[in-house]
């Protein structure tokens, strides 16, 4: 599995264990630590921790409902904790209490934290946090010890200043030690288990702010015929444009649907274009726009396509040799039919355009392509990074925008994408581009 080096955890499902200890504080911290390395991240919590830190911090921030029980169920019925410890790449306990080291070391499961980690076989890192003279006693170094036995990795915690007033080694681990230990533990190993079996995202509740508007999308890839059985295409699946599509039919909208080759479900509310060449797409577009408050190009259009097609399917020989010609740019030629329409008028007042860009390696082309093909919004993405290309399920953008520095995103679920891009389109038709 190859792994971005400034996202080492990408693709990654990583427990975080937070027991009953003062520096549970700074689990919402760690979250984030991890969230940014690429880590997807389960909370699970012993219910002491919750004195410290309730849960909704960790929930708003890990987008994953906190494990607190070992008896509950998650919606689809499953057991939660179990779920938990088959699927999670690696599991880290931070902080971990002297109490939370003894119960492990004897198996003790009347918490959530102890019952996963007894559960699983994934690798178990463990960051004890208390008073000095807590993890100095013998009982807890041989708790550490026997931990150290069950093939857990212990990150020793640090001397400083404690809650009780008094200097000892006690401290937390720094974050980007615990995120460091993580990694090491997973190492090259391959993913655990598939994204659709871990625990579910919670999807927050989106008010129906698109109701009365004509929200035009289009997704999947243009397949340029070479005879009447070749051609040439993409490897989109149409998986981003139909998330789009659907996030703007859950908040009101009227959606237009204009797909090229996809393989992925489309919605049934929708109303549905089939246009599988770019040519047809582009009429489609060109056809629908009038009515349109907002155009979203997520289609991976054919840049090119052969000059002349063959009325037949061509034999096998020796070689094929294919002459191309540049397919339209309909996102450009779509730009400017709406910049005519309304001459000088701002997004809040004409349809909205929003265009995606696929590119490799970088970037930098992004910003030149926003201002010469006149949208409001450009979502680029590069498509040779994992979890952000063609068939995933999830993605990492840059959203540019006029005059705005690029707004670079997280990794999220394809639907989160959609939702967010379409909170930055209600913002632009009220005026608010800082949204």
């Amino acid at each position: 599995m190859t792994i971005a080096v400034d996202r080492p955890l990408g693709g990654r499902l990583v427990l975080l264990g937070v027991t009953g200890s003062i520096a549970a504080y700074k689990a919402a911290e760690l979250v984030r630590a991890l969230s940014a390395a690429g880590a997807e991240v389960q909370v699970l919590m012993t219910h002491t921790a919750g004195a410290f830190i309730g849960p909704l911090t960790l929930e708003t921030l890990s987008r994953r409902r906190v494990m607190l029980d070992p008896l509950e169920l998650l919606p689809d019925r499953r057991i939660g904790h179990i779920v938990a410890a088959d699927t999670a790449d690696a599991i880290l306990v931070a902080p971990a209490t002297a109490r939370w080291m003894a119960a492990m070391a004897n198996g003790l499961s009347d918490d959530v934290v102890t019952a996963t980690c007894l559960a699983t076989t994934a690798p178990v890192i463990v960051a004890p946090a208390m008073d000095g003279e807590m993890y100095a006693h013998p009982a807890t170094r041989a708790n550490a010890a026997t931990l150290q036995g069950y093939g857990y990795r212990i990150v020793e915690p640090e001397t400083g200043s404690l809650a009780s007033g008094s200097v000892g080694q006690g401290r937390l681990a720094e974050l980007s030690t615990l995120v460091s230990a993580v990694v090491a533990a997973i190492g090259d190993s391959p993913a655990r288990a598939d994204r659709a079996f871990w625990p579910p995202v919670e999807e927050p509740a989106h008010p129906e702010d698109l109701a009365g508007w004509h929200v035009l999308v289009t997704a999947g890839g243009t397949a340029e015929p070479i005879d009447p059985v070749r051609y040439i295409g993409n490897r989109s699946t149409g998986r981003m444009g139909v998330a789009v599509a659907d996030a703007a039919l859950a908040r009101g909208a009227r959606v237009t649907l204009i797909h090229g080759m996809t393989s992925v479900a489309l919605p049934a509310d929708a109303t549905l274009v089939s246009a599988p060449t770019t040519a047809q797409m582009r009429d489609a577009v060109l056809a629908a726009l009038p009515a349109a408050d907002v155009l979203v190009m997520a289609a991976a259009v054919a840049d090119f396509r052969p000059r002349t097609q063959a009325a037949t399917k061509l034999g096998r020989g020796a070689g094929l040799t294919l002459e191309l010609e540049s397919t339209e740019d309909i996102l450009a030629e779509a730009a400017a039919q709406v910049h005519a329409a309304s001459p000088g008028a701002g997004p809040t007042a004409r349809t909205i355009l929003v265009g995606f860009a696929a590119e490799t390696g970088s970037l930098e082309r992004a910003p030149a392509k926003a201002a010469r093909k006149r949208v409001d919004l450009l979502v680029a993405n590069d498509v040779a990074e994992p979890g952000s290309g063609f068939g995933t399920d999830t993605n990492r953008v840059t959203i540019i925008a006029p005059g705005s520095a690029p707004d670079p995103w997280p990794q999220l679920t394809k639907a989160q994408v959609a939702h967010r891009l379409l909170d930055r389109v209600v913002a632009l038709r009220h005026g608010d581009r800082a949204r």
